[in-house]
């Protein structure tokens, strides 16, 4: 696959708003409305007839009428992951309304199709139904598209895993910009909706998102998480990224410098940049950036953020804090005007200010759900599928018995970010189309809790849910199923509703887990003498203004409620098996020609959006389904429905067939079948490496270095379960041997099975000798290619000597070092076929010259300093935070220096030595107070003579921020 550059980039679909009936008595001469003019012109022409008042309007999410001008309001930010999904409606209070329209596969899924052109058609599919339900209704339904998520899945335990594409940089670029051309139409002037990437940048965990500070060094910022927005903006993809809510080498990506230069540079048109949902006061809250919202809105605006989504439709707090910041000087009403002008541009984009309304404006809500996207929808979520595991039992023959269970077999989820499924195939129903008989059951137990002190069960009534039976009913009857991470959900017998707190008291009244507070969430705690407390989960227990109790009492009306902080306190139950939901299945297996264990995530619990998963694995009573069926009955087949890769060692080794399947829509049962009975030939890939278990990662989640940390299939030497690219098929392939070529990597594939298939060819490479360290492979491209039994094709991948470029921190630019790369072309990761090696001339980088001065960010190796801000507004600067951290820059020649100089903030000293941390010590730096975090003073210090290329190592103390150094 080779990303396409250069093509229109003035493509970049931005969607239109119709106009309001005020539009028509709007003057017909005015210059921004008349198409024939450049872009540039319109938008100018419109700026320079705004007020200031009315041009500071426009910088909240919600953009207000200016009916004077004919001008309609204007909302920013539909949510469209994978489909039509949510947007607000401003009438009510800014409720949120969910779209019922289709449903495509999670991202993480889109992405494992490895397929542009698919995600192309998907992509467009979308964009044709925002388009839809904006004709239904401007005001609710804007043409602005908060998507895609371009991400890095560095870490399968962040709890957005499911929003994401890849761990990889250029296959996350690729889907992302086939999935924004799509959504913005192939018209060269108009955009059908107007996609917005996010997040910017390194954010990859949930836990105190807002407070926490991604620790990037220079090389892997720039190779690694800037990279997906830099090959989709270039691509001319989207129209504008959204700020991520964490902060960056200890700056607020909220004011990100980036925002305003960088991103800009990497686009040939203007961008609409967008906050976060109330990000702009975290400055002044949760990350006390700044003193007022004055100064913070204005450094949001300088940052290059021009539009502040906060206060739902209330745009009063927002607009008073520019003026004040204009009134004091923070601003000037140009810096206003271009922030202005960004947002009017996608507006003009999109068609609404031209008297036709731009091309995309006839498309009518009938494309909604129609039956040609149900198709699409259905074929997507078949190629997603991963084929993980295949000893010969698939594909199944179609009739015979099958024993369909576990918890997901017979559910269909969505997510967050996904719309409202507006009909349901579950994968029990697609496979009871293709079986002459079908037994099922969930896996789930059926239990009862008995209060030790009282003697009664838990009771679902119509009061709430306490102690009040004295015998097991169904009312005192739950269905609970394991979802990992040892949460657990609760479903009455008697009403089927899930038990959820809402806040207060505890009722049986949930018919799944959802909203923005998953409340119906607990784990059951078992206690040294045997009996179990029930520990609530269902908020967000790392903020301080919820409620500090999370675990279940028993009030004195006899109703459950939360009264204890711990486990010491709880109410005590014991826990009565009434039906083994394993055994059961089991049985049910056991009579069945073949069993098809469904297991796997609902994207609601355990992990998502502001909670990030503890482990990998599946729940408990999962993981016993799967061994109990598997010993039930030898032919199972194990289809794993989930949002994230999963530690399944015992399936891997035991089971003889094993699927994955994201979350994938509505058209999810008939995928799985037709993949499953070989209708379709499995050919998705896996996107993340799959591990054997979370002690392959590292124990922080917020260790962004991931060459130092050996993260990722880039650069971990660990041996996976199932390695990044890995997927099989029900035929099988050939390669032939490669040749480079003109640019250009070419080899043969041969299908050599029975079946009509597709392989996806990866392209790796590695880098044999460098001045420092490059990744175990890393991948240049791909190309997925159909082929009937017997036949060959000529697969052509794109590979210049500028792809092989790396970040040379000791000079801060791109380099190509002068090395022979292994040209490794493959099945997966780990599965090359096929290999050459290519001999590149590129430059060899210096020894250091200390002698100049040298950022401190620019180090080779560090222990325990942070990156931090060098002010509020830009740079970066290397802190101490204990005694005995360092930064090393290694191969430095020596000249003789005899002094240190060395700029820095803070109280302390810098020490020079050589070899070690613990080496010769050259001399040492000290710092007197300098008044400030912000205010840095130049220091010189003598050192010992020394000449040659060595390592040199800076030790500073504690507290000590270290700007630039340099020794001559």
């Amino acid at each position: 696959m080779r990303i396409r550059r250069g093509f229109a980039a003035i493509a970049v679909a931005v969607l239109l708003v119709p106009l309001l009936p005020d539009a028509a008595q709007a003057e017909p001469a005015l210059e921004f409305r008349d198409p024939s003019l450049p872009l540039t012109a319109r938008v100018d022409d419109l700026v320079s007839r705004l007020t200031l008042d009315e041009k500071i309007s426009l910088l909240h999410q919600y953009q207000p009428a200016i009916p004077r001008l004919g001008i309609s309001l204007f909302k920013s930010g539909t949510e469209a992951l994978h489909g039509v999904a949510w947007s607000n409606d401003h009438r009510n209070n800014s409720a949120k309304i969910d779209a019922t329209a289709t449903v495509f596969p999670q991202a993480v899924g889109l992405a494992s199709t490895w397929d542009p052109e698919l995600i192309e058609r998907v992509g467009s599919a979308v964009g044709d139904e925002l388009r839809g339900f904006h004709r239904q209704n401007p005001e609710i339904w804007g043409l602005n598209a908060w998507a895609p998520v371009v991400n890095l899945l560095r870490d399968p335990r962040w709890g957005r895993n499911e929003e994401g594409y890849s761990e990889d940089p250029l296959l996350t670029g690729a889907i992302a910009a086939a999935y924004g051309d799509g959504l913005q139409g192939d018209d060269p002037n108009h955009l059908k909706v107007a996609p917005t990437l996010k997040h910017y940048a390194a954010y990859n965990n949930e836990t105190l998102r807002d407070r926490t500070s991604s620790n990037v060094p220079q090389r892997v910022l720039n190779e690694y998480d800037r990279k997906p927005f830099e090959i989709a903006l270039k691509n001319g993809s989207a129209t504008g990224v959204m700020a991520a809510y964490n902060l960056i080498n200890g700056r607020p990506a909220t004011v990100d410098p980036d925002l305003g230069t960088l991103l800009r540079d990497w686009s040939d048109q203007r961008l609409f940049n967008v906050s976060d949902a109330w990000a702009p006061t975290n400055l002044t809250g949760s990350q006390a950036y700044f003193a007022t919202q004055a100064e913070a809105n204005a450094a949001v605006i300088k940052a290059g953020l021009d539009s502040f989504t906060v206060n739902d439709t209330n745009a009063e707090p927002t607009t008073t804090a520019i003026r004040q910041a204009l009134e004091r000087g923070l601003l000037t009403e140009a810096d206003v005007d271009s922030s202005v002008g960004n947002a009017l541009s996608i507006r003009f984009r999109l068609g609404e200010f031209d008297p036709d309304g731009g091309p995309y404006a006839g498309i009518s809500p009938s494309v909604i759900d129609s039956p040609a996207h149900r198709a699409l929808a259905r074929k997507t979520a078949a190629e997603a599928a991963v084929l993980l595991k295949n000893d010969g039992i698939l594909p199944l023959q179609a009739g015979g018995s099958v024993a369909v269970v576990g918890p997901t077999a017979d559910k269909l989820y969505s997510d967050w970010y996904g719309g409202q499924l507006p009909y349901r195939v579950s994968i029990l129903d697609g496979l009871t189309e293709r079986a002459s008989s079908v037994s099922t059951g969930t896996g789930a137990d059926r239990i009862a809790l008995r209060e030790v002190t009282t003697g009664r069960y838990v009771t679902a009534g119509a009061t709430g849910v306490g102690v009040t039976e004295s015998s097991p009913t169904p009312a005192a009857q739950f269905d609970t199923v394991d979802w990992g991470d040892g949460v657990s959900t609760l479903r009455n017998v008697a009403n089927g509703k899930l038990v959820s707190y809402n806040w207060g008291p505890f009722a049986a009244n949930a018919d799944e887990p959802g909203g923005w507070f998953v409340q119906q969430q607990f784990r059951q705690e078992q206690q040294a003498d045997g009996t179990f407390v029930l520990h609530y989960v269902g908020y967000e227990t790392q903020e301080s203004w919820f409620p500090p109790n999370h675990y279940v009492t028993v009030g004195a009306d006899g109703n459950l409620t939360l009264g204890a902080a711990g486990a010491a306190g709880a109410a005590r139950f014991t826990r009565e098996l009434l039906v083994d939901g394993v055994a059961t299945a089991a049985a049910q297996a056991k009579k069945a020609k073949t069993a098809v264990v469904v297991v796997g995530t609902d994207p609601f619990v355990a992990g998502r959006e502001v909670h990030d998963r503890a482990g990998l694995g599946l729940g408990a009573r999962q993981e016993a389904l799967i061994k109990a069926v598997r010993a039930a009955n030898p032919r199972t087949v194990v289809v794993v429905q989930s949002s994230y890769p999963q530690t399944i060692n015992w399936a891997q080794a035991h089971v003889p067939g094993i699927l994955w399947t994201t979350h994938a829509g509505a058209e999810t049962g008939h995928a799985v079948a037709d993949v499953l009975y070989g209708d379709v030939n499995p050919a998705g890939r896996l996107t993340q490496t799959w591990y054997r278990s979370a002690d392959q990662l590292p124990g922080d989640m917020l260790e962004y270095d991931i060459i130092r940390s050996k993260q990722t299939y880039l650069y971990s030497s660990a041996k996976p379960l199932y390695p990044f690219g890995h997927g099989l098929s029900y035929t099988s392939f050939t390669y032939g041997q490669p040749s480079v070529r003109q640019g250009m990597v070419t080899v043969t594939v041969t299908n050599t099975g029975k079946r009509a298939g597709a392989e996806v060819v990866q392209l790796y490479t590695h880098q044999r000798t460098s001045r420092d360290a490059t990744p175990v492979k890393q991948l240049r491209g791909f190309q997925k290619v159909s082929l009937r039994p017997g036949r060959s094709a000529t697969v052509s991948i794109p590979l210049a000597q500028s792809d092989l470029a790396r970040w040379d921190q000791t000079r801060q630019r791109w380099v190509v070092e002068t090395s022979v790369h292994d040209v490794l072309l493959g099945a997966s990761a780990n599965d090359i076929r096929a290999r050459t090696t290519l001999a590149v001339k590129g430059s060899v980088i210096p020894p250091r010259d200390l002698s100049r001065p040298t950022r401190a960010e620019t180090f080779d190796a560090y222990a325990g300093v942070r990156l931090l801000d060098e002010t509020t507004s830009s740079g970066t600067v290397v802190g101490a935070v204990a005694t005995g951290d360092w930064l090393a820059f290694k191969d430095a020649a020596l000249r003789g220096g005899r002094t240190v100089t060395a700029t820095a903030s803070g109280t302390g000293t810098v020490q020079v030595r050589l070899g070690s941390p613990a080496g010769r010590l050259l001399g040492t730096a000290t710092l007197t107070d300098t008044g400030g975090v912000y205010t840095y003073r130049t220091v010189t210090a003598p050192l010992a003579r020394f000449s040659g290329r060595s390592t040199v190592y800076l030790v500073p103390s504690p507290g000590l921020r270290l700007a630039t150094f340099s020794i001559g």
